[in-house]
């Protein structure tokens, strides 16, 4: 089907920014899966590696539930650059459709989430302090004995310098934590450390016998996190623009190219009409037909038709 020039750049802007993505979502879903399926492979590909920070993603537990987490990216990502491609590549009025609104859909929870998160502060302070003590309360465990939450919560401790969501107390309420703990009063990664990746305390002692001078026990990672955000808050809000800007346009690429098709098919479904006309009406030379009747809507030519 013939297109104009901006619908033609339309549909395969569309195409290059949902193939990248397909491909994208392929690779996360495809390795997700794998994780899922067959965790000793990846974990003897992963020894291969000479790197102490990846090494410690050889945990069964941290692998299955890294595992989890791709398969629900991937499978997001996979869906919705499938129904992008294929609806712009094979010019499908309904794939086009699905697919810009889900990303209006996707586009307003953004909205309406940061809206909330803005007008309700200090609700919204709470309830992720809340869910973040939760993660610490519930799965929290020693170095020794990690799984994904405690790798998450010891990187982020070690490269914010900070201790728990508010604090060292927050590991008190931890049941993993106290029962392996041993003499530890405050995970490794509370201290300030000499090796970020193996949480080597610079004062052995720390753990143990933690102080304002050997550790970040007092400082909580939520304002140590708040504080980064801010410091580089222009960023931040740069690259919240561009993803939304991404979206929009994709939204808007898919409805301009949503109407080019509607335009070209209605022209379509004239011509054919009048064909099936000339063909009762007697013999009248095509071109001449169309020329006369090209410029007619369709509720003009079936009035024309009734006359």
């Amino acid at each position: 089907m013939g297109l104009d020039c901006g619908s033609f750049i339309a549909k395969y802007l569309l195409c290059l920014f949902n193939f990248l993505f397909f491909v994208a979502g392929t690779i996360i879903l495809g390795i997700g899966v794998w994780l899922a399926v067959d965790k000793a492979s990846f974990i003897s590909l992963l020894k291969m590696v000479e790197s102490e920070q990846l090494q410690k993603f050889t945990q069964p537990s941290v692998i299955e539930q890294l595992a989890y987490v791709l398969i629900v990216v991937g499978a997001i990502m996979f869906f919705l650059s499938f129904l992008g491609y294929c609806g712009a590549i094979r010019e499908s009025q309904c794939l086009l459709t699905m697919y810009a609104i889900f990303l209006i859909l996707l586009l307003v929870l953004e909205v309406v989430a940061g809206g909330l998160a803005a007008a309700y502060r200090d609700r919204a302070k709470h309830e992720t302090k809340t869910f973040l003590e939760n993660t610490i309360t519930s799965y929290y465990s020693t170095t020794e004995r990690s799984d994904a939450v405690t790798l998450m919560w010891n990187h982020l401790m070690g490269q914010m310098s900070c201790c728990g969501v508010n604090d060292y107390k927050d590991f008190e309420l931890s049941d993993n934590w106290t029962t392996y703990k041993h003499n530890r009063t405050i995970p490794e990664a509370c201290c300030i450390l000499s090796d970020t990746v193996r949480f080597t305390p610079r004062d052995l002692s720390c753990p143990s016998a933690p102080s304002d001078q050997n550790s970040n026990w007092k400082k909580g990672c939520y304002d140590a996190v708040v504080e980064y955000l801010l410091l580089h808050r222009n960023l931040v809000i740069v690259a919240l623009i561009v993803v939304g800007l991404i979206q929009i346009l994709a939204i808007f690429l898919a409805f301009c190219l949503c109407k080019s098709l509607e335009k070209y098919r209605g022209l379509r479904f004239n011509y054919i009409l009048i064909f099936k006309l000339n063909q009762r009406k007697g013999p009248i030379k095509s071109c001449e037909y169309i020329k006369n009747y090209n410029l007619k809507t369709t509720t003009e030519i079936l009035q024309s038709k009734r006359s």
